[in-house]
């Protein structure tokens, strides 16, 4: 009986962990902010801590992006036939915004390895999104473009 419910404790904190994972690294946990959360000093700091955003091997991002519009304009993106070859990905394709959006852009500016990495926002920006898309809408946020 111990061993059944052992078993069962194991399986469900295993399920957990799993849709954390796929919570976590969701284009709109991770890049949409949307409303735009009313933190007006240290905003990258914050949400940097809250959603959990650093490189694989725990390091502190260089920058990072949080769209302030509504997740279906995201979605919208992945309909249009505006197609060109993301940065640094030469054989990937990205899909690009054909209206600007609004967003918040986070430089890192103290800090190696995650959580202490501090970060300063860079001027209030409105720009292009470059994103990936598969054919459930968008995967991953890939830049922008001013």
């Amino acid at each position: 009986m111990i061993l059944m419910v052992m078993v069962f404790l194991m399986l469900l904190f295993w399920e957990n962990e799993l849709n954390e994972d796929e919570v976590g690294s969701s284009i709109e946990h991770l890049n949409v902010d949307y409303p735009q959360n009313a933190i007006p000093v240290r905003y990258c700091n914050h949400m940097i801590l809250r959603r959990i955003i650093r490189e694989p091997d725990h390091t502190c991002k260089k920058e990072h992006v949080f769209i302030h519009e509504r997740p279906q304009k995201l979605n919208n993106i992945c309909t249009a036939s505006n197609k060109v070859t993301c940065r640094n990905h030469s054989t990937i394709l990205c899909y690009q915004s054909t209206i600007t959006f609004k967003m918040t852009v986070c430089q890192l500016t103290d800090g190696t390895k995650y959580p202490a990495c501090r970060y300063r926002i860079a001027p209030p920006t409105e720009g292009f999104v470059l994103i990936t898309c598969d054919e459930l809408g968008p995967v991953n946020f890939q830049g922008y473009v001013l």
